[in-house]
């Protein structure tokens, strides 16, 4: 939907820029409007239109942005944090301009897929309780995951606080031997997103998880030709994806 916008707000959101970098932009004869050189940095124009170019490169507003992010081990899932790495530091500064947050978090050692985006009522319905989206995680667990383990989680299990888990799906990989110990490759989905969930699944089943990867939130898959700390724009049929999993659930 249009709306009318300031051309140095469209211009800094679409991440070109600070305000006051915009303005300086404009001074200097940076900024066209319908093919004309502009001296107004608050020239108000439809959000629609494609008339307007920074530096001789046309610029289309784009109000929401969603960026599929591989997270990597190391950094936490926030947008700012006075000690540790976010996420958003692994963004490039035009990106960051936009205003991008993470959906749900991944504990700092947990690799893999997790979207950023400044939609906040997707958001909503994909970390609501209410809605149960599912989320895959791949993961190696210390110990021989067996049927049992299978037939426990898809009953659902009792964490150390007592709470009861929905019903989660457990896929049994392969066995490795590592110095005479059993290790599980698996694949688990699970319809809630509580604190440290899988791991302390595998707790309540007396097994270790040590390396843990999330590979799928809703319909969104990770792409796994994005190394560990690069991210994409989604394509518009992932969003498109996302959005109709959003009315699915309403």
């Amino acid at each position: 939907m249009s709306k009318k916008i300031r051309i140095d707000k469209l211009l800094a959101h679409m991440g070109l820029g600070t305000r006051s970098e915009i303005k300086r932009a404009v001074k200097l004869g940076k900024v066209t409007f319908a093919g004309k050189v502009i001296k107004d940095s608050g020239l108000i124009v439809d959000s629609e239109t494609t008339e307007v170019a920074f530096e001789g490169t046309p610029v289309v507003y784009q109000e929401l942005v969603y960026f599929m992010l591989n997270k990597p081990q190391g950094v936490i899932s926030a947008t700012e944090d006075g000690r540790e790495r976010t996420v958003i530091d692994l963004l490039e500064p035009q990106d960051r301009l936009r205003e991008p947050f993470p959906v749900g978090r991944l504990d700092k050692d947990t690799v893999g897929l997790l979207l950023l985006t400044n939609d906040g009522q997707l958001a909503h319905e994909l970390l609501s309780p209410r809605k149960h989206v599912a989320k895959t995680y791949e993961a190696i667990v210390q110990g021989k995951v067996g049927e049992d383990d299978k037939q426990s989680f898809a009953a659902g299990v009792a964490l150390d606080d007592g709470y009861m888990t929905m019903p989660a799906v457990l896929e049994i990989r392969e066995y490795e031997m590592r110095e005479n110990e059993v290790f599980s490759s698996i694949a688990l989905t699970i319809m809630e997103g509580k604190f440290h969930q899988v791991k302390r699944m595998f707790e309540a089943v007396d097994k270790t998880v040590v390396y843990l990867k999330r590979a799928a939130m809703g319909p969104l898959k990770l792409d796994e030709s994005l190394p560990e700390g690069a991210y994409r724009e989604l394509t518009n049929e992932e969003i498109e994806l996302l959005r109709s999993h959003k009315r699915a659930a309403q």
